[in-house]
C-alpha cells in the first residue's frame, strides 16, 4: 500500500500485512473503517487529510490488537453475513461458513413443498433461520444444547423477522415427542482431534470446540445418534441433511443405507470435496 494514503490505512496494512493476504486486508480494512469505526472507506481513499478522533484511533489499536491475536472479524463487529440476512455472532457460537449456505440453498431449491423442518445443533440459528425464511409458510424448530448458543440465535430470530422456535434439548437425551417433521438438517461437530495440526488460529483458538471437534476413535458419534433418533421423528419418506467432514462421506453413507435409509446421496461442495449428505426415510 502506498505511503500517500490515509494514515489509518498505512497502519492497518503495516499491523496486518504478515498475518493475511491482500484481498483479505482490503476487506478487513473496509469492515474495520465502515462497519466499527464509522468512517466511509473510499473517502480515506481520496483524501489522506481527514482528521481521526482520538476516540477512533484508540478503537482502532484495539480492533488491530485483537486481529493480531487471530481473533475473527466476525466476533470483533459481532456479526456475519448468511444468506443475504445478517446474524449475531460471538465466541459461544460458530461462525456460518459459505459451504452451509450451498446447504441451505440446497435444501431451499429441492425441498420447498416441505412444511416442517428440525434444525439439530442450530448454533447462531443461521440455518433455521434461513429456512424459515425461504420456504413459505414452513415450521421450523430448532435444538442445541448449549444455553449461549440458544440466546444468540432467539436474538437472530428477532432480528431477522422469524419464528423460528427454539429448544434447548441435549441429542443424547431426547426424551420421547409426539412431534414429526418432513425434513431434518444438521451440520454437527465433525472435525476429529487429530485434525487440530495445521488447523488456522482464528479457529482452533476462538471458536467453540463443542461446535467442532470430535473423538478420534469415534468421528461418526453425532452423525449416527441424529440418523437413529431421526427414524422416529421423521414422518413417512421425510427427508434428511448432513454438513460432513470431507474424510467420512463414504463411511456415513453406508452407516445410514445400514440404517435403512434409502436414495442416500452424498454431495460435494465448490472445491469438489464430499460435504453433504441426503438421504430418505424408507418405510416398508
Amino acid at each position: 500500500m502506498k505511503h500517500n494514503r490515509h494514515p489509518i490505512l498505512v497502519q492497518i496494512y503495516d499491523s496486518l500485512k504478515d498475518l493475511y493476504t491482500r484481498e483479505e486486508l482490503k476487506s478487513l480494512s473496509k469492515i474495520i473503517c465502515e462497519d466499527l469505526l464509522k468512517i466511509n472507506y473510499l473517502s480515506l481513499y481520496l483524501d489522506k487529510d481527514i482528521i481521526i478522533s482520538e476516540k477512533q484511533k484508540k478503537e482502532l489499536s484495539s480492533i488491530l490488537n485483537r486481529l493480531q491475536q487471530s481473533e475473527p472479524i466476525q466476533y470483533i463487529t459481532g456479526q456475519t453475513e448468511f444468506m443475504g440476512h445478517i446474524f449475531n455472532v460471538a465466541d459461544g457460537v460458530l461462525i456460518p461458513r459459505a459451504e452451509t449456505e450451498l446447504l441451505v440453498d440446497m435444501i431451499i431449491k429441492r425441498e420447498s413443498k416441505v412444511t416442517r423442518i428440525l434444525d439439530i445443533g442450530t448454533g447462531s440459528g443461521c440455518i433455521a433461520i434461513s429456512l424459515c425464511k425461504g420456504i413459505a409458510g414452513s415450521y421450523v424448530e430448532a435444538w442445541d444444547v448449549s444455553s449461549e448458543a440458544l440466546k444468540i440465535a432467539e436474538g437472530n430470530n428477532l432480528k431477522n423477522n422469524s419464528s423460528v422456535v427454539f429448544k434447548q434439548i441435549d441429542l443424547f437425551n431426547v426424551s420421547p415427542t409426539d412431534s414429526f417433521f418432513d425434513l431434518i438438517v444438521s451440520n454437527p461437530p465433525y472435525i476429529t482431534e487429530k485434525e487440530r495440526i495445521g488447523m488456522d488460529r482464528n479457529v482452533l483458538d476462538w471458536e467453540p470446540d463443542l461446535a467442532l471437534f470430535v473423538p478420534n476413535n469415534d468421528p461418526l458419534i453425532y452423525y449416527r445418534k441424529i440418523a437413529e433418533i431421526s427414524k422416529s421423528l421423521l414422518h413417512e419418506n421425510g427427508v434428511l441433511y448432513f454438513e460432513i467432514n470431507r474424510l467420512f462421506g463414504k463411511e456415513i453413507v453406508v452407516m445410514l443405507k445400514n440404517m435403512g435409509y434409502s436414495n442416500v446421496e452424498l454431495m460435494q461442495d465448490f472445491y469438489h470435496c464430499d460435504r453433504f449428505i441426503r438421504a430418505e426415510k424408507w418405510v416398508q
